[in-house]
């Protein structure tokens, strides 16, 4: 039993010899069948929460898709083909159909400076990369710093500085060049036994070449005497300076970006060698059918399962089992019995007949708007004329395809044409359902992350607890009043025995 009774001063059939523990229990079995009924109910509650749940997973699920069938790229997804390997290309939905050349001049590059050997250490060794750097280069003076700059994407040199302090070692120092914002990558090649300092961005951004004669002149990564010169062994003019990309578009712009991609028109063309492509874009009709298919087949099974709960049996018969009763069974006669207990939770719920209903309703509506199509239909899109698909979507292949070919923008504004009343598209009309039908069930069952008093469902269970808990204070009673009268009557029948007992001992005299 779940509550507790207090077990002194009892008398188990001393005096009568009665089995007084088991006419309790059988008692008690008579008396706590409302607890287990109560107990019953708070079970199947649990089970109805959990299963509207479960279908507000699915909606949740479903609406989350809802966003990419909004946006225009579904409907206008483009596809691109290049004549040769020296371009590929991308393109948004808003891109133009077509053909395009680009001829290829040159490609980006970035700039990279390498040093000269580093020679040995004083014992006769190559450097050690990991080892301090005081110990390997005598002219290093710990500590100290040295400054580089680098030029930026408006012809500014950016300055930067680096500290070396104590332990620090030749790879030490080279990571903080690396870190420190410059976009630069400086490594020790150790089998050429040189100090690599590249750009990690490609491009030419110092332009000074043409007006200025100094040694500096057109490099990129830019450093005096010092650190790098005297110990890393780095010198300016061994710099091989970064270049942009040259291209030639449709034999008549001709653009020279930092990097190996440019965006025209939508198109983003990607250079990857010399020479010349045509690069067509048009609609990429199999990618937008898949993306609109994959959402129909979701919708349908959603609308499946949705279905399953509301007309799933009911078997009354089968009622919750409570811990007494499961002691009794296995567990595989306990999973039989469950499976059959906890089928049709869900059986005939208003709450999600009428928001089935909305979102049917949705599909076969007409939107009224300045495209080519105001109904499914028109794009091979309709339900199901059999009555035991519920509602379920079919869809003419070759119609939607044509409907997606000769007009995506109009099958957008079928489905997602974002406006109050009868233009309103199918999609935006489903999500209002969908997030309907959502916050009813909320309102219902509420969330994981819900307070039980705040949905109705949860306020029940409440209740049920403070009932079985009321309930369990009345057995505890009905228990004591029991054995108080049993005991009572034992010691009634005590006395009497003794009674006789005396009256016996003196009849004996």
């Amino acid at each position: 039993m779940a509550y507790s009774v207090n077990t002194s001063n009892r008398i188990s059939g001393l005096a009568s010899g009665m089995d007084t523990d088991t006419m309790v229990k059988q008692l008690m079995a008579a008396e706590r069948m409302p607890l287990d009924k109560l107990e019953q109910d708070k079970t199947w509650t649990t089970w109805q929460r959990d299963s509207f749940r479960d279908v507000n997973k699915l909606l949740y699920d479903l609406d989350s898709k809802i966003l990419d069938m909004k946006m225009q790229r579904t409907y206008s997804s483009k596809t691109t083909n290049s004549s040769s390997n020296s371009v590929s290309a991308t393109a948004t939905a808003n891109a133009s159909n077509g053909s395009y050349s680009v001829q290829v001049n040159q490609l980006a590059s970035s700039a990279i400076n390498v040093g000269s050997d580093l020679g040995l250490t004083a014992d006769g060794k190559k450097i050690d990369p990991a080892k301090s750097l005081s110990s390997q280069f005598s002219n290093v003076t710990v500590p100290s710093s040295f400054e580089f700059s680098v030029y930026n994407e408006d012809g500014k040199s950016d300055p930067f500085t680096i500290n070396i302090v104590q332990g620090d070692t030749l790879n030490s120092v080279l990571k903080k060049i690396t870190n420190s914002g410059a976009d630069v990558r400086a490594f020790y090649d150790s089998t050429a036994n040189k100090v690599v300092m590249e750009r990690t961005k490609t491009g030419n951004f110092n332009t000074s070449a043409a007006t200025d004669t100094t040694a500096d002149s057109g490099h990129e990564i830019i450093f005096g005497t010092g650190f790098l010169t005297d110990t890393l062994k780095l010198t300016q003019n061994e710099e091989k300076d970064g270049k942009n990309a040259d291209f030639l578009y449709n034999g008549k712009l001709t653009v020279t970006p930092t990097t190996n991609s440019y965006t025209i028109n939508d198109i983003t063309f990607n250079f990857n060698e010399l020479g010349t492509s045509t690069v067509t874009v048009r609609n990429d009709i199999d990618a937008s059918y898949d993306k609109i298919m994959a959402f129909v087949d979701q919708y349908n099974e959603t609308l499946e399962k949705v279905n399953g709960y509301l007309n799933e049996e009911r078997f009354r018969t089968y009622k919750p089992l409570t811990d007494e009763q499961k002691k009794e069974l296995s567990e595989d006669e306990i999973e039989r019995w469950e499976e059959k207990a906890k089928s049709g939770t869900l059986k005939g719920e208003s709450i999600l007949s009428s928001g089935l209903s909305s979102m049917r309703q949705n599909w076969y509506g007409e939107v009224d708007n300045t495209s080519s199509f105001t109904h499914l239909t028109h794009i091979g899109i309709k339900t199901s004329s059999n009555y035991m698909e519920r509602g379920k979507l079919e869809v003419d292949p070759d119609k939607l395809k044509k409907a997606l070919r000769e007009d995506p923008q109009s099958v957008h504004q079928l489905f997602s044409n974002d406006v109050k009343g009868s233009g309103r598209g199918i999609i935006n009309r489903l999500e209002d359902s969908i997030e309907s039908t959502m916050k009813n069930i909320e309102s219902r069952a509420g969330k994981t992350s819900s307070v039980q008093n705040q949905y109705t469902l949860g306020r029940n269970l409440d209740n049920l607890d403070d009932r079985i808990s009321a309930f369990e204070d009345r057995l505890v009673r009905i228990e004591n009043r029991y054995w108080r009268q049993f005991t009572e009557m034992e010691k009634a029948i005590q006395q009497m025995n003794n009674q006789s007992n005396y009256l016996m001992q003196q009849f004996s005299y």
